[in-house]
C-alpha cells in the first residue's frame, strides 16, 4: 500500500473543530481527528490508530462522491459513511451540482428573452421626449417598436418578478467555497478580475454599442463624434444588464470583508440552516417572511420602480436589500447543502431525491397561483390609480405579492431542475461554460436587431423571436470566438457568474 503524507500537527482546539463520527459497517463507531485543511494538496489521509481504524482511506477524484460523503478503506473496500464534512473539499470550485449550473444557463436564457422581447410589450414607450430629457425610458428600452403582443407583458412581467434575485442566490451558492479555497484577498482578486473588468468594459464599450441604435430613433444624428457627444452631455451613464455585475460584486466584496473578520460566518450560517433538507417548505416561508419584512417598507419610502444611479453604477433602489438577502441564503445555504446529506442517510436539500425536487408539482402551482395573485393586485391598484384614490391596501398586497411571486418561483425552478436538469450533453456543456460571455455581450445584439428590424412587415411575435434567436446564437458564438483569446477567456470563460472559483 503506497504511503500517505504525514499529516500536519493540529491544535487541540482545530481537532476538536474538525472531529466527526464516521461509521464503518464492520468497525462499528469511531472518531476522526483530521487538521482543517488537511484534505488541501492530497490525495490520502492517515487515519490515527488510536482513532479506531488503522488503514488509509482515498478521497474519491468524483466530486459527487465528496458530495454525498463517501469514501473508502483501501485495504478492505469497506465503506465508511462520514457524518459530516471531513473537511473543505481540496478543490472547492469543482464541487458544483449539474442541475444548479443549468438553472444558471436557464436564467441566462430567460434574461435574453427578456431583452428581445422589450420593444413589443404593449406598455413600451413610443420616443416622445428628446435623447437627453427625462425620463429616458430608452435606458430600460432602448428601441421601441409600434407592432405590440400583449401577451408578452405576463413573460415580461413573470421573469421580472423573480429571475434576477434567483441569480443572486445562485451566485451566493458557490460563494462560501471560493472564500475558503482562496481566502478573502485571493477570492475578491478573482472576482474584481471576473466581474469588475467585464463590468468596467461593459460601462465603456458595450452600452454605447448597444445604446446607438436607440439615439437615432430619437432623432440623434448619424455619425460616431456625434453620438459620442450626445453620449457626454447626459446627466447618467447607462450601463445596461451589467449593473448586475458590480452589484454582485460589491455583495461579494461584503461576503470576503466578513470572512476576513469572521471566517466561520459561513459555515455558522449553514448550520443554522442545515433543517432546510427535510423541511423546505419552511425554509420558503423563512425567507418569505423576511423578503416581505425587508422589501414593503422599503417600497413606502420609494417607488418600486425607482432606481439609484451614481454614473455607470445603478441598481433598482426597493430591490437593492432583497437581492442582498437572496444572495446571503445561497452564501448560508451554500455552507451546507451543497454536501449532500452529511451521512444521515436523508436525501439532501439539493438532491433529485430531497423534498424539494419530489415537491416540483407543489412548488410550480404556488408559483402560477402567487403570479396570478401579483397580477390582480397590480391591475387593481393600477385601476385605483385612475380614478384619483389609490387604494393603498392593494399597493401593499401587490408589494408583498411580488416577494411571494419571487420566491416561489425561485422554489419552482430550483425544484424542476433539481429533480430533472441534471443534463450533462455536449450542447449544455457548451452553454454552460459560455453561460457568462452571453450575458455580458447579448444586449448588444438584441438592441440592433430590433432596430434591423423595426420596418418589416412582421408581426410583434415573430419580431420577438427572431430578435431572441439571434441575440442567443450570435452571443453565444461570439463568446466562443472571444474565448479562444487567452488574455479575454481568463475574464469570460467558464462559469464566472456564479462559480466559486471561474475557470
Amino acid at each position: 500500500m503506497a504511503h500517505a503524507p504525514e499529516l500536519p500537527q493540529c491544535s487541540a482546539r482545530e481537532e476538536r473543530e474538525t472531529t466527526h463520527r464516521v461509521r464503518a459497517r464492520q468497525h462499528g463507531t469511531h472518531r476522526l481527528r483530521i487538521p482543517l485543511g488537511a484534505l488541501s494538496g492530497h490525495r490520502h489521509l492517515v487515519i490515527g490508530k488510536n482513532h479506531g481504524i488503522g488503514q488509509q482511506i482515498r478521497v474519491p477524484d468524483n466530486p459527487y462522491d465528496q458530495l454525498a460523503g463517501v469514501y473508502f478503506l483501501q485495504s478492505t473496500g469497506e465503506e465508511i459513511m462520514s457524518q459530516a464534512p471531513l473537511s473543505e473539499p481540496s478543490h472547492p470550485e469543482r464541487v458544483r451540482l449539474v442541475a444548479i449550473d443549468n438553472l444558471r444557463s436557464f436564467l441566462t436564457v430567460l434574461v435574453v428573452a427578456h431583452h428581445a422581447v422589450l420593444a413589443y410589450v404593449s406598455y413600451a414607450p413610443l420616443p416622445f421626449a428628446g435623447w437627453g430629457e427625462e425620463p429616458m425610458a430608452w435606458r430600460a428600452f432602448p428601441v421601441v417598436d409600434t407592432v405590440r403582443a400583449p401577451a408578452l407583458d405576463l413573460l415580461v412581467g413573470f421573469n421580472d418578478a423573480f429571475f434576477m434575485s434567483l441569480f443572486f442566490l445562485v451566485a451566493g451558492l458557490f460563494t462560501w467555497r471560493g472564500l475558503v479555497a482562496k481566502g478573502a484577498i485571493g477570492y475578491l482578486k478573482r472576482r474584481v478580475l471576473r466581474l469588475g473588468v467585464p463590468f468596467a468594459l461593459s460601462a465603456a464599450v458595450l452600452a454605447q454599442v448597444a445604446y446607438y441604435p436607440a439615439y437615432l430613433q430619437h432623432g440623434g444624428q448619424p455619425g460616431l463624434w456625434s453620438y459620442l457627444g450626445a453620449w457626454l452631455s447626459l446627466d447618467a451613464w447607462p450601463a445596461g444588464p451589467a449593473w448586475f455585475l458590480w452589484v454582485l460584486l460589491a455583495l461579494s466584496g461584503l461576503a470576503a470583508l466578513v470572512y476576513r473578520v469572521a471566517p466561520g460566518w459561513g459555515s455558522r450560517l449553514g448550520e443554522r440552516l442545515r433543517w432546510a433538507g427535510d423541511r423546505p417548505g419552511a425554509l420558503f416561508g423563512l425567507l418569505l417572511a423576511i423578503s416581505a419584512a425587508i422589501y414593503m417598507p422599503v417600497t413606502m419610502l420609494v417607488a418600486p420602480q425607482s432606481w439609484f444611479e451614481l454614473g455607470p453604477f445603478s441598481v433598482q433602489t426597493s430591490r437593492a436589500l432583497h437581492y442582498a438577502l437572496y444572495f446571503v441564503f445561497g452564501v448560508g445555504l451554500g455552507g451546507w447543502a451543497l454536501e449532500g446529506d452529511g451521512g444521515t442517510g436523508r436525501a439532501g436539500l439539493f438532491s433529485s431525491e430531497g423534498k424539494l425536487a419530489r415537491g416540483w408539482p407543489l412548488w410550480t402551482g404556488l408559483a402560477v397561483i402567487s403570479f396570478v395573485a401579483l397580477v390582480a393586485c397590480a391591475m387593481a391598484f393600477f385601476g385605483s390609480l385612475k380614478s384619483g384614490t389609490p387604494n393603498e391596501t392593494l399597493r401593499r398586497a401587490a408589494n408583498f405579492g411580488f416577494t411571494l411571486s419571487c420566491a416561489a418561483s425561485s422554489f419552482m425552478c430550483l425544484s424542476v431542475f433539481l429533480r430533472f436538469g441534471d443534463r450533462t450533453g455536449s450542447l449544455w456543456r457548451s452553454f454552460g461554460r459560455n453561460a457568462f460571455g452571453i450575458y455580458v455581450v447579448h444586449y448588444v445584439f438584441a438592441s440592433w436587431t430590433q432596430f434591423a428590424l423595426l420596418d418589416r412587415p412582421l408581426s410583434a411575435g415573430t419580431k420577438a423571436t427572431l430578435v431572441f434567436l439571434a441575440a442567443l446564437l450570435l452571443s453565444w458564438g461570439a463568446t466562443i470566438a472571444l474565448r479562444k483569446i487567452p488574455g479575454v477567456a481568463v475574464v469570460v470563460g467558464g462559469r464566472g457568474l456564479h462559480s466559486a472559483e471561474p475557470k
